[in-house]
């Protein structure tokens, strides 16, 4: 099979590419510059979709990125980096004289509004902050590519948790010198996955011709920050004593944006699993025993 991954140098990116050759298929990543293995978006735009089995989008500014001030012209770089990619793809799709089969889009938890209470499945309702609309939007622009060709199926991914990036590298220094600690309540939800994980439901969604619609990219089980934050230390051998207070966060970061780590969803693979997948990790112990490790 062949597919194109939108964002493949990045960290899930990078995952998903290692398991599609991994299972046989061939891949190509759609990036900004064109070079081996890679098409650029001005050759896709200039000379229409290449043929192609499936296409896999993951592209997107992390909105966390910490050396980006949280400003009107950074909120729209996140915008126009999944909304508008994401509708770039689509129309691509929708004029191919040979679309692909299947178009899997990557979308966020922040579709669902943050709650210490609510549990959350691929049916429950959008929240209604900005993260939410985003997702919303976000989602909207890749069900364009529908057809009777090609079925689409979108992955809202939680927090990712792996060796060469996402969550873990932004928190790993604090945790190994010993300053790691809860982060504002600490009983907020932390809806976390394992890379490989996250990349293994792209790649089923790819590989399963039953799967379309909306499955959640999160492990199954309920964990708080306060969860994490234990088993995180534990498995460095560090203490995690110096919590890290909300206002602090919202000072370094802006208060919207610091809802992504201050607030959290309870939310539950259940349509992933009710499609067959099955999680290499569910366990939190066991995934930061292999991160760590």
């Amino acid at each position: 099979m062949k597919v194109l991954v939108g964002g493949g140098r990045g960290f899930i990116g990078s995952a998903v590419c290692r398991l599609l050759q991994k299972r046989g298929h061939d891949w190509t990543i759609i990036s900004r510059t064109s070079g081996p293995k890679t098409i650029s978006w001005s050759e896709l735009k200039k000379n229409g979709l290449q043929e192609c089995d499936a296409i896999i989008n993951l592209s997107g500014e992390n909105a966390y990125n910490p050396m980006k001030r949280w400003n009107e012209g950074f909120k729209k770089e996140v915008i126009s980096s999944r909304v508008e990619i994401t509708s770039d793809i689509a129309k691509l799709i929708s004029e191919a004289n040979n679309p692909p089969k299947v178009f899997v889009s990557a979308s966020a938890v922040g579709y669902y509004a943050p709650s210490t209470t609510v549990e959350y499945t691929e049916e429950s309702p959008p929240g209604n902050d900005f993260f939410a609309r985003l997702s919303v939007d976000w989602e909207n622009a890749a069900k364009l590519a529908e057809s009777n060709e090609t079925r689409v199926a979108i992955v809202r991914i939680g927090v990712v948790l792996g060796k060469d990036g996402g969550a873990i590298q932004q928190m790993k220094l604090p945790f190994l010198i010993g300053v790691g600690g809860v982060i504002g309540s600490g009983d907020q939800f932390f809806p976390w996955i394992h890379v490989d994980d996250a990349a293994g439901i792209f790649v089923h969604a790819v590989e399963n011709n039953q799967v379309k619609g909306i499955l959640n990219g999160t492990a199954p089980g309920v964990t708080t920050n306060r969860d994490f934050t234990k088993a995180y230390a534990s498995a460095l051998w560090r203490p995690s004593i110096f919590p890290v207070p909300g206002f602090v966060i919202k000072m370094m970061v802006g208060s919207e944006r610091a809802s992504l780590v201050l607030e959290g969803q309870n939310v539950q693979p259940k349509r992933t699993l009710d499609s067959g997948y099955e999680f290499k990790y569910t366990n939190l112990a066991d995934a930061l025993k292999n991160i760590v490790g």
